[in-house]
């Protein structure tokens, strides 16, 4: 009789424990890196600006919840959110096979190709042969990393940076003989600035989901499934009543990598 009082007892407890742990997400912790403009970055005054703070604003707006968006390195992001230092990470992260063994994925809410920068008049060629002896840079951790690892990293002289910034620094520096990111974050954050007028883009664009996954997605943690469709939800939402598209339309040539 006391084993079976003491098992109704627990159970009961149990079921107390996952009533005080279920939640309303009312409140939210957003992260973002603040580093890869025009999709996120700090502003003039300091604050975190861009189409996806835009958008995680819409989004909470949406679900009407209370979100607090937080600066994160790149770097240790996705121990960070499985640590519950916040609930979602809204940086520029590739939905890939690898990284969905580790934290579920909103769908997906921009896709951009990739391709290689390098100055004017290099005649760099992006080939095994023409990369043969190149130092070329790249945000490490990222799918332009892992793709540029797979398919050249036999030949060439890789450099990996924390930020995208310290990746035009030292090609400005005469350090690297190129580097590969979105062709969005290379436009608006270098080549249309003074400091990138010598450079341009070189050879294709690439967007193989073998490396460059399904799109661009929120990460959310695996146990936070109730998230990932409130999310799911609001995006769509913001999707059918045009308020997603009004917030892509303040970034210039951004309509042909967003969702329809």
């Amino acid at each position: 009789m006391k084993k079976i009082v003491l098992s109704v007892i627990a159970g009961v407890l149990a079921m107390s424990v996952g009533i005080a742990e279920a939640k309303d997400w009312k409140k939210i912790r957003i992260a973002t890196e603040g580093a890869y403009p025009p999709f996120n970055l700090v502003d003039a005054d300091g604050k975190l600006a861009g189409f996806e703070i835009d958008l995680a604003n819409a989004l909470c707006e949406q679900m009407k919840a209370k979100c607090t968006l937080v600066k994160q390195d790149w770097d240790g992001m996705i121990p960070a959110l499985k640590a519950k230092k916040f609930d979602m990470i809204m940086a520029s992260m590739s939905i890939t096979d690898e990284r969905k063994q580790q934290v579920d994925f909103s769908d997906w809410y921009y896709r951009m190709p990739a391709q290689f920068v390098a100055k004017k008049g290099s005649g760099l060629v992006i080939s095994a042969e023409g990369l043969k002896g190149k130092t070329i840079g790249v945000q490490r951790e990222t799918v332009s990393d892992k793709f540029l690892t797979d398919n050249f990293g036999s030949v060439a002289d890789i450099k990996r940076y924390a930020t995208q910034d310290e990746v035009y620094l030292d090609l400005t520096a005469g350090r690297l003989d190129g580097y590969i990111a979105d062709i969005i974050v290379s436009r608006d954050a270098f080549l249309s600035k003074p400091e990138g007028q010598d450079y341009e883009f070189v050879g294709p664009q690439f967007s193989d989901e073998k490396w460059f996954g399904e799109g661009i997605g929120a990460a959310i943690r695996k146990e936070d499934k109730d998230l990932t469709e409130k999310f799911n939800k609001a995006l769509a939402e913001l999707v059918a009543n045009g308020k997603y598209k009004e917030i892509a339309a303040k970034y210039p040539d951004f309509d042909a990598y967003i969702r329809k």
